[in-house]
């Protein structure tokens, strides 16, 4: 069941029923009754309705949904199969916002449900919270301090062994020389914090940290994605836990998009790295030198690793919760995994908004697919490439317009993607509308086997029929696959209908410069060597036969003319002679050049004619082996293509 959170309303849609022009089987309508006391505050009217801005599951049978209710939060439960509520109505307060644009993000960890997002009419108050449990304290971050939120915008929440990880952007404290810097932030809480002693941090997290999320093209000057979209769940990256996320450059920047991955154990490092401090107002950021770190380490999980010997964080000892109250930043960032994006999109003015991510496609589940809301109403459908050790990059597979102006009305900007493995189909979100796309459209490479292999989709394989079709779930693989292998040398060669005939899709070029170099070297170079003997041969054999005939013509001279053979020397005046037309311009109507001069002297031995013969050879090796090249590199692409 996919539930659709809405203005004034919560959709739930059976997913093995959907088509293309899906109906909710499930509608709640949740109406807010404040909606004169809204428009007295002189608030916009449409801001005073009831925006459904959480909607998670508390357990298996509940949903947990808050709205903002005309600026006045409210929570409500609610059962999974028949939408009714359950309970009491809860104050929505530090667990939604106050109005529709305002982020948060909210989930239950733990059996506690932890949320992050503003607490005030006025926007001014940032919160991570947690509240909601049976035995744990309601805690938050503390209030109006700067050096752990300012002017957040969260993105994603993520249950994660003994922590709970929050992912945000924010005004960098670090950078306040450089104007309004926004930075991406990972931030932690332990799930057993209790909150501090009763003199330090009471009822505030003792377990807060954050560091920044480095996504940028390495080089002499980095190139900073500094803006955080959208992040997923944890996945499996080269057998690694990772998050991926999508960044953008800044608003006052060129316009540009990343994507970047991130491993767990390399967020941890880091975490358990060095703190950073800023001594005066004035100062630069500097790390904070280890042996003024107190023991035990800031930051760590009461019962766990040096904190071992505490069994709640209320017996912390206060210069560590004093120290963590005041330095909760890192000096180290968290690099993106091969130290670069593994996608980025800088030829146009549209930013990426979104990401889903399939992490095994194909038939035999080893490919990673990427797709990519954009602002403009697009979705990129990309072929990641996540190892170190990949000879190309990522490559971008379609670009599929899914913008449906009739139902999506002005707002073109992509808020939410959905997949749906199990039924070949995305589902993509509007401000208005929820629209159902398919994960290929392999059937309109036809009957054309070039086509259907050249694409690369993963989720594309060809028959033994003579057919492009979709690799969905319950497909039968063995025998498809080892057709797709045994017959990639057999097919025939058809019209390139890799261009997408419909209007919503198109397929573009190859985006990695990389990928023009799928040569196969050691095929070339045979190339080279065969040309040049082949050539030098040929050349050879002509000189030689040449040389021969001019042998044989001077024998027959020399018997005819005795004194041919003799040497003749030349006069100091001959000499002066040359040397002065060598020299001297040619004389206008003359028609004199070096080399008319030279043809006019006789040099004993020297034979000019033996000089154009071989010229003319040189000439003509070096045209067999340009041709011989041309020859083998035709075929070589198309051998490459093939491939």
């Amino acid at each position: 069941m996919l539930y659709i959170a809405a203005r004034d309303h919560v959709f739930a849609v059976n997913l093995t029923t959907a088509s293309e022009d899906f109906v909710p089987q499930l509608k709640l309508t949740w109406k807010s009754k404040d909606v004169s006391k809204c428009t007295v505050r002189g608030k916009n009217s449409d801001e005073c309705y009831n925006y459904v801005k959480v909607l998670v599951p508390r357990n298996d049978e509940t949903l947990f949904a808050c709205g903002t209710n005309a600026f006045n939060p409210t929570c409500r439960n609610y059962k999974m199969t028949s939408m009714e509520q359950v309970g009491e109505e809860v104050v929505g307060q530090a667990r939604c916002p106050f109005e529709s644009g305002q982020s948060n993000v909210g989930l239950f960890a733990g059996g506690d449900f932890y949320s992050a997002t503003m607490t005030d009419f006025l926007a001014s108050d940032a919160v991570i919270y947690r509240s909601l449990g049976d035995d744990r304290p309601v805690l938050r971050t503390v209030k109006y301090d700067s050096k752990w939120l300012r002017e957040p915008h969260f993105l994603h929440a993520i249950d994660y062994g003994n922590y709970v990880y929050f992912f945000l952007s924010e005004i960098a404290v670090e950078y306040t020389a450089l104007g309004k810097m926004v930075f991406s932030r990972v931030a932690r809480v332990c799930k057993n914090d209790n909150g501090g002693s009763p003199r330090v941090l009471d009822r505030y997290w003792t377990s807060f940290l954050k560091a920044r999320l480095n996504c940028s093209v390495p080089g002499d000057s980095f190139f900073y994605f500094d803006v955080l979209q959208s992040l997923t769940n944890v996945l499996q990256i080269n057998q690694r836990p990772a998050v991926v996320g999508v960044f953008t450059t800044q608003a006052n920047s060129i316009p540009g998009s990343a994507v970047c991955a991130f491993y767990m154990d390399d967020i941890e490092r880091v975490f358990n790295g060095k703190f950073k401090e800023q001594r005066t107002s004035d100062s630069s950021w500097t790390p904070v030198p280890e042996e003024q770190v107190p023991r035990p380490r800031p930051g760590t999980c009461a019962g766990d690793g040096p904190a071992s010997d505490y069994k709640s964080s209320v017996e912390f000892p206060d210069e560590m919760l004093t120290f963590i109250k005041s330095y909760p930043l890192m000096d180290e960032a968290v690099s993106s995994a091969n130290d670069r994006p593994c996608f980025t999109r800088t030829s146009s003015r549209s930013k990426l908004t979104q990401i889903v991510v399939d992490v095994s496609a194909g038939p035999n589940k080893d490919h990673t697919v990427m797709f990519l809301g954009s602002d403009d109403g697009r979705v990129l459908k990309v072929l990641a490439r996540m190892h170190s050790n990949d000879s190309f990059g990522s490559k971008l597979l379609e670009d599929i317009d899914v913008y449906n102006p009739s139902k999506a009305a002005w707002d073109r900007r992509v808020l939410g993607l959905e997949l749906d493995k199990d039924h070949h189909a995305l589902f993509v979100a509007f401000s208005s509308c929820v629209i159902r796309v398919p994960l290929s459209r392999c059937s309109k490479h036809g009957a054309c086997k070039t086509a259907c292999l050249a694409s690369r989709d993963p989720y594309c394989i060809w028959l033994h029929t003579g057919t492009c079709v979709n690799v969905a779930p319950g497909f039968k693989y063995v025998s498809v696959t080892l057709h797709f292998l045994l017959s990639m040398s057999t097919h025939k060669m058809c019209p390139d209908t890799i261009g997408v005939r419909s209007i919503s899709v198109r397929r573009l070029p190859e985006t990695d410069q990389r990928a023009s170099a799928n040569v196969h070297y050691t095929l070339l170079i045979a190339c080279v060597l065969v040309a040049f003997f082949l050539g030098a041969i040929l050349s050879g054999f002509l000189v030689s036969c040449y040389c021969s005939r001019s042998s044989s013509h001077r024998a027959r001279r020399l018997g005819k003319d005795p004194e041919a053979s003799l040497p003749h020397a030349l006069s100091l005046r001959s000499l002066a002679k040359l040397n002065g037309l060598l020299d001297g311009q040619p004389k206008v109507g003359r028609g004199l050049t070096r080399r008319g001069v030279l043809k006019r002297f006789h040099f004993p031995g020297f034979d000019w004619e033996s000089v154009e013969i071989i010229r003319s050879c040189s000439s003509l090796f070096i045209l067999t082996l340009q041709l011989t090249l041309l020859f083998f590199y035709e075929e070589l692409l198309v051998f490459d293509f093939a491939a």
